[in-house]
């Protein structure tokens, strides 16, 4: 099947799909900071939605016409409930469906998730039952279950199945977040895949910081064909653009080019382009379970098990808990641009955020609480930042986080 697959650069950069984040605003902002040249969605439960109708998947699927390529990723364990699901998915016009064979969360492994790197049959007839929908079907997994060398077999199986792509989360799902992602087996990965299947494309996944580390890694790996980030968003949300930073490692300081924002936008105020006609199923309740799961956003917050599907296990309170000590240096020496144009940039940032949220909060229905988790990604970095970060913590709409920054004239 050919498919936008074979048509992306390489190596190609995905933004990682990712619970309770990778909303269709969330993928709006960060197409106009930098874009990707793939997105997916947050992962959406199969039987779920056939037992229980849009109201069991909270939006995760609502999408608009300029989102391309699009690709939703789906979980689960039984096969009916995964070639309904997949079909429901063509229909909403998504360009692929992507399997979650990695996610650790307690909610997940009782039908699906990383639990289908212990049941190879099961991940065998989810493919088969995905790809009647007639979309290229891709998966997202680990390592292995429990120990580091499950990875031959476990990655042989997947690879039969003539996937479009697999990407592979450097870890396994016991090692979570708390290890560096091994990246010492990449070059055994890329052999395995060339021996069995060459045709199926391989993204790697775990601490790739920005398109500049990305691009590093696929030039010591010849063979490796896609980058997916997630943390490192949190981090910089400009991490996907091209020449974003050129790292001045010795200093620990980085140099920003001009033009930041993706499109060359300068001036956003509170204002943005029409969007396309939202596309969306039967309903876009937010479920009340998915709203208490999303904190607020305070320094204390610990990632919901569901948000540790995505990403390499990003906590969204923390990018840097969990990791390394030699990834948080990293971080550090990468993502801090003390220049005076970044500060502005991001706020601008913020506001387009503030304004998407606006637009799609009556068909999402998810509540302000729920945005305050994103303030941490915008207001950092710079002389002031957890002052204004407490103050916007306590604001209850938007427009009082537009009055504060228009107070300290940040607008």
């Amino acid at each position: 099947m050919t498919s936008f697959w074979d048509n992306l650069p390489q190596p190609f950069f995905i933004l990682a799909p990712m619970e309770a984040v990778t909303d269709v605003v969330f993928r709006h902002v960060v197409k106009r900071a930098g874009a990707p040249d793939v997105f997916f969605t947050e992962f959406a439960n199969a039987t779920g939605w056939v037992h229980a109708g849009d109201k069991a998947i909270a939006g995760r699927l609502i999408k608009t016409d300029d989102e391309h390529p699009l690709v939703a990723q789906i979980w689960g364990g039984e096969p009916g409930d995964m070639e309904q699901f997949a079909a429901h998915c063509a229909r909403l016009g998504f360009d692929g469906i992507d399997i979650n064979m990695g996610c650790p969360a307690k909610s997940a492994i009782k039908s699906g998730g990383a639990a289908l790197i212990r049941q190879p049959d099961v991940a065998v007839a989810a493919i088969a039952a995905a790809k009647t929908a007639g979309l290229p079907v891709s998966v997202k997994t680990r390592l292995g279950y429990t120990y580091i060398d499950e990875w031959r077999e476990w990655l042989s199986t997947l690879l039969t199945q003539n996937l479009a792509n697999l990407t592979i989360h450097l870890r396994t799902k016991k090692e979570m977040s708390k290890v560096p992602a091994h990246y010492e087996l990449i070059d055994d990965i890329i052999k395995l895949r060339d021996e069995i299947a060459p045709q199926t494309l391989l993204t790697i996944n775990g601490d790739i910081r920005n398109r500049a580390h990305g691009e590093e890694l696929a030039r010591q790996h010849p063979g490796v064909n896609g980058i997916m980030i997630g943390r490192g968003v949190f981090s910089d949300p400009f991490c996907f653009r091209a020449s974003r930073a050129v790292s001045q490692k010795k200093s620990g300081l980085a140099l920003a080019g001009p033009g930041l924002f993706y499109d060359d936008t300068r001036e956003m105020g509170n204002k943005y382009a029409k969007l396309e006609t939202v596309e969306h199923s039967r309903g876009a309740d937010v479920s009340a379970e998915r709203s208490r799961s999303i904190s607020s956003g305070d320094a204390s917050e610990k990632s919901t098990p569901a948000q540790e599907c995505g990403a390499g296990d990003a906590d969204f309170a923390d990018d840097a808990r969990g990791v390394s000590e030699t990834t948080r240096k990293e971080y550090s020496e990468e993502v801090k641009i003390p220049i005076t144009n970044h500060k502005q940039e991001l706020i601008k940032l913020l506001n387009y955020h503030l304004d998407l949220f606006d637009h799609y909060q009556p068909t999402l229905g998810r509540p302000y609480e729920t945005l305050k988790r994103f303030f941490k990604i915008y207001i950092r970095d710079f002389d002031g930042a957890k002052e204004l970060r407490d103050q916007l913590m306590h604001t209850k709409n938007t427009s009082e986080v537009r009055q504060i920054l228009e107070e300290i004239q940040y607008l």
